[in-house]
């Protein structure tokens, strides 16, 4: 057994071109972060879910992205 230094904790990776970019998958994933983050997930989820598939990326982005990269090459997505 060996003492190491604690390893940097990642950002979770969420493609966004594959099948995990699916919205239904993506508000799975930010009711767990919200329960994760103590984020109000009702609040989150009424401001996701009020807008096209770009609003709720730019959402999730907003309230998870702390913690979550997402990465796509959909040119309208991308900043």
């Amino acid at each position: 057994m060996a003492i190491k230094k604690p390893i940097k904790k990642r950002k979770a990776v969420v493609n966004l071109d594959g099948p995990d970019g699916n919205a239904f998958v993506l508000l799975g994933f930010a009711r767990g972060w919200s329960k994760d983050t103590g984020e109000d997930w009702e609040a989150v989820k009424k401001e996701a879910m009020s807008g096209d598939y770009k609003h709720l990326v730019q959402t999730l982005e907003k309230y998870f992205g702390r913690y979550v990269d997402f990465e796509t090459n959909q040119k309208d997505l991308l900043k």
